[in-house]
C-alpha cells in the first residue's frame, strides 16, 4: 500500500510546488509573494519527508529541519521588512 501512496503524495506535493512558484512569480502583491514563499518552504519539507520515507533514509529528516528553521527566519525577516522597511533595529 505504501508503494502506491508515496508516489501519489510525491506527485501532489510537486504540483503544489509548481502552483506556489506560479503564485510567487505572478502574485499581485508582496504579501502574496511572501505567503507563497512560506508555503513553498512547507512543501519542500513535505517533499523531503516523503523522499525519506520512500528511500528509508533518515538523513533527509535533518535537512527538513534545517529548511524549516531557515524558512521561519526568512519569513519573519521578510515580513518585518515589509512592515517597517528595515530588518535590523
Amino acid at each position: 500500500m505504501l508503494e502506491f501512496v508515496l508516489p501519489v503524495a510525491f506527485t501532489m506535493v510537486a504540483i503544489a510546488m509548481i502552483l506556489n512558484i506560479y503564485r510567487l512569480i505572478i502574485g499581485p502583491s508582496v504579501a502574496d509573494r511572501i505567503l507563497s514563499l512560506d508555503t513553498l518552504y512547507i512543501n519542500s519539507i513535505a517533499l523531503l519527508i516523503i523522499l525519506s520515507l520512500y528511500l528509508g533514509n533518515t538523513l533527509y529528516f535533518e535537512a527538513a529541519l534545517l529548511i524549516a528553521v531557515m524558512g521561519f527566519v526568512g519569513t519573519v525577516a521578510l515580513s518585518k521588512y515589509l512592515l517597517r522597511g528595515d530588518i535590523m533595529e
